[in-house]
């Protein structure tokens, strides 16, 4: 159905599940992962189970892939008969992928793009590419996708509880999360991306299962009403909690158009530690 020959790139922040990928045929730009020694290539060459295990000997850098590698992923997608680009990003708040993919497509010839700017990050950016995904194979026009995924944007959200704010602090990231008394004072917070698309602290709580309760809560919150909607899990090192919150999700919401599972990329558990689970919600109407 995809008449207007419209190709969907994503970067690897966006946490979207591997079969997803494959079966849109999307395009990814993996982040990277520096250590001391050597470079990884997310998803690609590195796993996030091997991420944890170095963490206690060693805390990562991430890093965008450089210019030349963004082009060459252009250049494939032109070589494989796209004509138009739409690319979806995590936050431009917290990664300047956004930035560096506007620039290249703005130099690159023969591809018309629009780089859509998620404000979120995970799966809360990945349920936006997935959505873009189903209206690239729906065959909606190419101007009413980029009107509905700009739409989209404030109807995501991601809530992340970490079971340590040590990573958040050291990688930079902590944002307008603040770490030091939560750690003494055992706080679990929750984390969301905010207007701007960067970390902010949306509640907290005492204990990990206080924690998840109170991100349940949430997530209730922001469906409201809501009678269109697709939901996501996705996880850190956390599979018996994630599996637990995603047999809860299916009872509470058995509307949800859809709920997905997944793992969290090595590139951002990278700044989060082990533990981490990720709620995703979309608003479709």
């Amino acid at each position: 159905m995809n008449k207007e020959k419209i190709a969907l790139l994503v970067d690897s922040g966006t946490d979207v599940p591997q079969e997803l990928v494959e079966q849109y045929g999307m395009y990814m730009i993996p982040l990277q992962i520096i250590y001391k020694d050597r470079i990884y290539t997310d998803k690609v060459d590195i796993t996030p189970e091997e991420v944890y295990e170095r963490l206690p000997i060693e805390i990562p850098s991430t890093s965008l892939p450089d210019g030349e590698t963004i082009t060459k992923i252009f250049e494939k997608i032109k070589a494989d008969g796209y004509e138009k680009v739409l690319a979806v990003t995590i936050s431009s708040g917290l990664s300047g992928t956004f930035n560096v993919v506007r620039l290249i497509s703005e130099e690159f010839e023969g591809l018309e793009t629009f780089v859509l700017d998620t404000k979120n990050i995970g799966i809360g950016s990945g349920l936006q590419a997935i959505e873009a995904a189903k209206m690239i194979e729906a065959g909606i026009s190419w101007d009413e996708i980029k009107l509905k995924l700009t739409n989209n944007v404030t109807k995501a959200k991601v809530y992340f509880n970490v079971a340590t704010l040590e990573y958040l602090q050291k990688g930079g990231r902590i944002g307008l999360v603040a770490s030091i008394l939560g750690n003494a004072l055992k706080l679990n917070p929750i984390i969301s991306c905010n207007g701007e698309g960067v970390y902010h602290t949306v509640a907290k709580a005492r204990g990990r299962k206080k924690s998840l309760d109170k991100t349940f809560e949430l997530v209730k919150a922001f469906v409201g009403e809501h009678k269109k909607f697709v939901l996501a899990v996705a996880q850190g090192q956390a599979v018996e909690e994630a599996e637990a919150f995603y047999e809860k999700l299916k009872t509470q919401f058995p509307q949800a158009e859809k709920i997905y599972f997944g793992t969290i990329s090595p590139a951002l558990v990278v700044h989060t530690g082990p533990g981490l689970l990720g709620i995703g919600i979309q608003l479709l109407d």
